[in-house]
């Protein structure tokens, strides 16, 4: 929901645009930055009553693109650009102008939010042996499965010595 209805914009755009009281003086008791209300002005005199409604948008490459040309091309400040080609955010030119600089077109293309989709099963492989097991014979797999087991089990006795050594014996 946007801070301001769109019936207080109008009623303060129009107390501006008649022209009896400052920006300040309207400003102050509504307790509203007077850049922001220039900005409500500046878009209701190029787009109307839809300059000031809440928008949701997404912009595609190009159209930010030829957004930017020409800001650079009429030397337009961002927010002069943001109005008059009716974006919200004047910000958002400046992101775009350093996307652009650092990535060329490609850059200002919109991004996917969110994290990325899991893999299908279709490239999905089985990982392969790394030690070359399905090489050796069933002697040789069998010999080392004997020896992992005697090593865990060492590990595991030395492990309860350990234990048994860290308590304290109960005297009776």
């Amino acid at each position: 929901m946007s801070k301001y209805s769109e019936a207080f914009k109008l009623s303060v755009i129009n107390e501006y645009l008649a022209g009896s009281s400052s920006l300040e003086t309207i400003c102050r008791p509504l307790g509203i930055d007077c850049t922001t209300v220039r900005s409500w002005v500046a878009l209701y005199r190029l787009h109307g009553r839809a300059g000031i409604i809440k928008k949701f948008s997404h912009y595609s490459g190009a159209f930010k693109l030829s957004v930017l040309k020409h800001m650079w091309e009429n030397k337009l400040a961002c927010r002069e650009t943001a109005a008059f080609f009716n974006i919200r955010n004047p910000a958002c030119l400046r992101e775009w102008e350093r996307r652009y600089r650092a990535g060329g077109i490609d850059a200002l293309n919109p991004r996917r939010k969110g994290r990325p989709k899991s893999m299908s099963g279709q490239g999905r492989t089985e990982p392969e042996p790394s030690s070359g097991d399905d090489k050796r014979t069933r002697e040789e797999l069998l010999s080392e499965l004997n020896y992992l087991r005697m090593e865990n089990a060492y590990l595991k006795k030395l492990d309860a010595l350990v234990q048994a050594k860290r308590t304290p014996k109960k005297r009776k």
